[in-house]
């Protein structure tokens, strides 16, 4: 196997922001909840706001029950976030004030100010190498799994509605790329893209962050925000093989439907 496949990996697995996501969606199983194949499809753009009247913002214990299980999933592991590597509001500084949101989402934190939060990780089964495959092709496979976090967040005073704006904002603001730093460690983003946002929401926003893991080497983080109600349901997205290849990935939409099926 060559040692600058070995080498890349390494690096994208040990960038800051990568790893403290991937640290978050391992831990213990979650095994409880109801099954569902979920509806939620994807249109181009971002779904115009229609908030109802003083929606409701949900307890903790409803976010708990709404929360993905083991059960809603037909393929790979659902965890709970331990506490440990969980990325509380306030540890992520971003260089440009107007991208702080952009930097919450990439790392699993939440944005604005919610009144109760739950967190899910999801981590895809890795492919299996083609028949014939080199050692470089099966080591590159056997990494090539998407990971999901995901955070159900709920807002009071129209707090979910502002956190969406202030998302749709950054996109815009900090498309040429920001930076931000969590524990000292810093991460360099090159470029941010609005991307096709899914329907199933009052609001959603889809984006590709990219991210300088080092001077020859980029990593895409996809992340997904959608509104419903006071509940804001943010999904970033990464896959440590397909970075460390150099490729691109697609974004886990059936693990999207399955959590929006379950929010009311």
């Amino acid at each position: 196997m060559r040692s600058t496949v070995v080498r890349r990996t390494a690096r994208v697995a040990s960038a800051a922001a990568l790893a403290l996501f991937a640290a978050a969606c391992g831990g213990s199983s979650d095994d409880g909840g109801k099954g569902t194949d979920g509806a939620a499809g994807a249109q181009a753009g971002e779904k115009p706001s229609a908030p109802p009247a003083a929606a409701r913002p949900l307890t903790a214990a409803e976010l708990e029950k709404a929360a993905l299980t083991q059960a809603d999933v037909k393929s790979g592991k659902v965890t709970e976030v331990a506490a440990k590597d969980d990325i509380a509001q306030g540890k992520v500084e971003a260089d440009k004030a107007a991208c702080a949101p952009l930097a919450d989402l990439q790392v699993g934190s939440c944005v604005g100010t919610p009144s109760a939060v739950v967190k899910r990780g999801w981590k895809g089964t890795a492919k299996k190498p083609a028949a014939g495959a080199t050692d470089e092709e099966k080591f590159l496979a056997g990494l090539d799994a998407p990971q999901v976090l995901v955070t159900l967040a709920s807002y009071g005073s129209g707090g979910a509605e502002r956190a969406m704006k202030d998302l749709s904002a950054a996109a815009g603001a900090c498309a040429g790329g920001f930076g931000f730093t969590v524990g000292g460690e810093k991460t360099q983003n090159v470029k941010v893209e609005k991307t096709t946002a899914p329907q199933g929401g009052d609001e959603a926003l889809a984006v590709t962050t990219t991210a300088q893991v080092d001077k020859d080497l980029k990593a895409p983080v996809k992340g997904v925000v959608v509104r419903k109600g006071a509940t804001l349901a943010c999904f970033p997205a990464l896959n440590i093989g397909a970075a460390a290849a150099g490729k691109g990935f697609p974004f886990p939409t059936d693990i999207l439907d399955a959590q929006l099926a379950k929010l009311k």
